[in-house]
């Protein structure tokens, strides 16, 4: 529901600022402007996302939770897309996605809406044992046949003896 009102409410807003900022201004100002700010925004976004990219390779070389990096590059990468749509809103709220302080709070406000129970990676923290420790009781019965290597079965391919 909230996405279809964004379909409609954002193209309305971007129309009316338009109308408001063209008859202010001028059309050919107006254009500049929307152009400067594009290709502005190409070059923060590209910049922040090596930045993000950095820091998401730093913490999964030292084993560290990379949701918060990850999260970052992703609202780097949609303010690239809102910056890059023509329209006043749009790269106001682009430009503000690129400001640090402001992603730091959209993702503190997004993890506090969401709950994750465990996370660990073996060796970092969480502690995975692929041979765990047996009591003197675990006792595992079984009978077997050895056979001759003459009674072995042979086989055709070139990847076993025959």
């Amino acid at each position: 529901m909230w996405l279809l009102i964004a379909f409609i409410a954002v193209p309305l807003i971007e129309i009316a600022l338009f109308i408001q900022i063209g008859g202010f201004i001028g059309l050919w100002p107006t254009l500049l402007i929307v152009l400067l700010t594009a290709i502005a925004g190409t070059y923060l976004v590209r910049s922040q996302g090596r930045m993000a990219l950095g820091q998401l390779q730093r913490s999964f070389s030292e084993l560290h939770d990379p949701t918060e990096p990850l999260v970052h590059g992703a609202m780097i990468l949609f303010s690239g897309a809102l910056l890059l749509t023509p329209g006043f809103f749009t790269d106001a709220v682009g430009f503000a996605l690129l400001v640090p302080a402001i992603r730091q709070s959209v993702y503190k406000s997004i993890r506090a809406r969401v709950k994750v129970h465990s996370f660990g990676a073996p060796g970092a923290g969480a502690q995975y044992d692929p041979n765990p420790p047996r009591s003197s009781t675990d006792v595992i019965d079984g009978e077997f046949t050895e056979l001759p290597d003459d009674d072995a079965p042979k086989g055709t391919s070139g990847w076993t003896k025959n």
